[in-house]
């Protein structure tokens, strides 16, 4: 087969989960190259509500991109996640917060404003019990045919992957946190 014989869908899904690094690194590189050829990106967080790398570098290129870039954190933190977790939420706080960052996150991908929706964490809300598979296969479905999708998190359930276009696995093969070290500003977070 040609490569003139290939079709170009309006919009795909894409997926990043699994247990290493770089889920969230990719979704940031896939709005860079959305919003380098003029595509308009919503970019919406599940979990991280602390400041992070990512959100500084979103808040300094926002008045670049104006209406072109939509940025949103909704998260209140790790949830279920031993003493990692954050100690002053409850559970009904946690699940508050998934369900108004997923209204946001499904009226941005339904609307047709937007060439390109990340969920950033996405994934995880659903695995913690904060979201249902139901939900994630929502936003999965009724997306506006022009909208791009790109969820990331880990334990992307594996019954919705017919229903993605690109799924990758970031699998890990080192990490220095097995060594008893902290994550590295600037680099981890």
């Amino acid at each position: 087969m040609a490569f003139e014989d290939f079709k170009q869908k309006k919009s795909i899904v894409v997926v990043f989960t699994g247990e290493n690094k770089g889920k969230t690194s990719a979704s940031i590189g896939l709005m860079c190259r959305a919003l380098g050829r003029g595509h308009r990106v919503a970019y919406i967080q599940f979990i991280k509500h602390w400041e992070v790398g990512e959100h500084t570098f979103i808040h300094k290129i926002e008045p670049l991109f104006k209406d072109q870039l939509f940025f949103y954190k909704g998260g209140k933190g790790f949830f279920d996640a031993g003493d990692l977790s954050e100690k002053d939420i409850d559970d009904e706080s946690h699940k508050k917060s998934a369900v108004e960052t997923l209204k946001i996150a499904s009226e941005k991908s339904i609307s047709g404003e937007f060439d390109l929706v990340i969920c950033d964490e996405l994934s995880n809300a659903v695995h913690d019990g904060l979201l249902g598979v139901n939900d994630l296969k929502s936003i999965i479905n009724n997306r506006s045919k022009n909208t791009s999708l790109c969820i990331t998190g880990r334990n992307f359930p594996p019954k919705l992957l017919s229903s993605v276009d690109i799924a990758t696995n970031m699998t890990k093969l080192k990490h220095h946190f097995d060594d008893q070290f902290i994550a590295n500003k600037g680099i981890d977070y």
